[in-house]
């Protein structure tokens, strides 16, 4: 297994930041914000069904993703299913950017410089963590008036004013102004969990690429097949999805305006309390339809950018 070296602190710092490449920042950005806004409805749909408790009036139910998809549109007009857009394109883009950054830039230290030097599953999972802290210390602000943006429903009418918000810029400012910092870090406990989820989807998927050309007995940087690619990045968003999904539930709960939790672990003994198991895994369907396409498109642009590839 690779191991560490431990040099002095600033030496240590000057070479991280050597590793730095802003082409995995520009392929971050443009995978992240051509993906958005092709599956956004879903990414909407799924954060509905999600805090869904059954319990809040003012929630619209929904009989399944058809339903959700036609009741929205009628009630809402097309323009409806893309409610949050513009705070779901900067956060994807910003999330996804930075992540490529930061992980890239710690994953080619670790390997002093070599990208042929193989991590092994525990180094890839240490590096993924990493920045997967680093991205979301930055980006939580905006995945809250996502969030909200989301669950406003055209015929709520008794809202407070200081809780509609007429866009990304309106939302952060009244949540600051209402709530103030904390506010706006709304979720970031159940954030720091999905963490997990990036850590595991990209030490499955590194894993799976350094297997393959290691069982073809080629070097482990050396360029695949989009159809590759793509099946490689598609079966660890599928696994990483089904082990950690509970946390999206508690996120997008703790963020919603409707709804007013103590904490992380009020809201899951409450959702324990009413839902069980089920109540955990609200939104699956849409979630998977759209994260699947939306890791594939991602990963593919990201691998063919960096590589200087075309797709």
């Amino acid at each position: 297994m690779t191991t560490m070296k431990n040099p002095n602190p600033s030496s240590s710092k000057l070479a991280l930041l050597s590793h730095i490449k802003y082409e995995h920042l520009v392929a971050g950005i443009s995978g992240g914000v051509t993906s958005t806004l092709i599956l956004h409805p879903l990414d909407l749909i799924k954060i509905r069904f999600a805090v869904n408790d059954g319990r809040t009036a003012t929630v619209p139910r929904y009989d399944g993703l058809g339903s959700a998809f036609v009741t929205i549109v009628k009630k809402e007009g097309v323009r409806g299913l893309y409610r949050g857009v513009t705070p779901n394109v900067w956060g994807s883009g910003s999330a996804w950017g930075f992540y490529f950054l930061f992980y890239n830039a710690i994953k080619t230290w670790i390997q002093g410089g070599n990208a042929r030097t193989p991590l092994g599953p525990g180094l890839h999972m240490l590096a993924a963590a990493q920045a997967g802290i680093l991205s979301l210390v930055m980006t939580n602000p905006i995945w809250v008036v996502k969030t909200r943006l989301c669950l406003q429903y055209s015929e709520e009418h008794a809202i407070p004013d200081y809780k509609r918000y007429n866009g990304m810029i309106d939302g952060l400012s009244k949540i600051y102004r209402t709530e103030g910092v904390r506010g706006l870090y709304r979720g970031f406990v159940p954030g720091m969990f999905g963490v997990s989820h990036g850590a595991l989807q990209f030490m499955t998927y590194e894993e799976m690429k350094n297997r393959y050309n290691q069982y073809r007995n080629l070097p482990i940087d050396i360029k695949l097949s989009s159809v590759e690619y793509l099946t490689f990045a598609a079966v660890s968003k599928l696994l990483a999805a089904g082990a950690t999904y509970p946390y999206q539930v508690v996120r997008a709960r703790l963020q919603d305006q409707h709804r007013s939790y103590s904490g992380t672990w009020h809201c899951v003994t409450e959702t324990w309390r009413y839902e069980r198991i089920r109540g955990f895994y609200k939104g699956l369907t849409p979630y998977l339809l759209h994260v699947t396409p939306n890791i594939c498109l991602v990963m593919l642009i990201w691998e063919k950018f960096t590589n200087n590839d075309s797709i």
